[in-house]
């Protein structure tokens, strides 16, 4: 039986690939008055703060095995939040089946298991709560980037952020970028096989979402669009419910809030 093409491969030295996962989200709110809107940046201000952004990317340091080297954290005024993580390679804690690959196209773990190793790697996370202060439309966005040298993918990662944010949209980029030698000295652009990133999440999230791939395959380039399938009014109002708004009043936030939606997930704007 034939290997995989990257299976047990012999390297000359560590490995040099760096492999970035790039996670952006977006959640979504109506707030009807200013101090509605005022009081839903608050609370989401407070929800993301950088002491709880620090806890986050604790967990997908553990996931994907990583030292942490170093934080710098920062909550900001008005609003928002920046964590920055550096990290290194790590022994592997937990032991796992022979027969798991690290880079399996296969939804990652939530926090409790720790796989693989890295060295001068980083971990990041950057918030910008906004509002529109006309048409009512409030929205929080944080952008998640999880670099990472040697043999692990933080492709791991995806599961658990897409759990625990829990966005309205989502746009998901993983690239590869440089090369490691075999012994034999031939070049290597990517250490393992993939197809789509939508193969790294469970079954639970593609029930959950709708999903489009953009990916250039010939530079080691992936990109998936999420958007939630389900559209609950009540889950997206803040501090009042439909049963609270006539019909017409109604439809004209619904509207408004699924541009927004549509709007982000295919970035650019719609006519009216």
């Amino acid at each position: 039986m034939n290997s995989k093409p990257f299976d047990k491969l012999k390297l000359y030295g560590f490995n040099n690939l760096t492999k970035t996962l790039s996670f952006n989200m977006y959640d979504i709110a109506y707030a009807q008055s200013a101090s509605d809107q005022k009081a839903y940046i608050e609370y989401i201000d407070e929800r993301y703060n950088a002491e709880r952004l620090t806890n986050i990317l604790k967990d997908v340091a553990n996931i994907i095995g990583a030292n942490i080297l170093n934080i710098a954290s920062q909550d900001y005024d008005p609003q928002g939040a920046s964590v920055t993580m550096l990290v290194s390679e790590e022994e592997l804690k937990v032991s796992r089946m022979p027969s798991e690959d690290v880079h399996a196209e296969q939804p990652g773990p939530l926090p409790g298991a720790v796989v693989g190793h890295l060295d001068k790697s980083h971990i990041t996370v950057h918030t910008y709560p906004e509002s529109h202060p006309d048409n009512g439309i409030s929205t929080f966005r944080a952008d998640i980037d999880v670099s990472t040298c040697g043999k692990i993918s933080p492709l791991r990662a995806l599961n658990y952020l897409l759990y625990v944010f829990e966005p309205d949209i989502a746009n998901v980029d993983y690239r590869v970028r440089g090369f490691t030698r075999d012994i034999q000295g031939r070049k290597h652009f990517i250490d393992h096989d993939i197809n789509s990133i939508q193969n790294y999440i469970s079954d639970e999230m593609y029930e959950k979402y709708q999903m489009i791939d953009v990916n250039v395959y010939q530079e080691n380039i992936f990109h998936m669009k999420m958007m939630v399938r389900e559209f609950d009014l009540d889950t997206y109002l803040f501090n009042i419910k439909e049963s609270q708004l006539d019909s017409a009043k109604a439809k004209s936030i619904r509207n408004r809030l699924q541009k927004e939606m549509y709007e982000i997930f295919y970035s650019k704007n719609i006519s009216k």
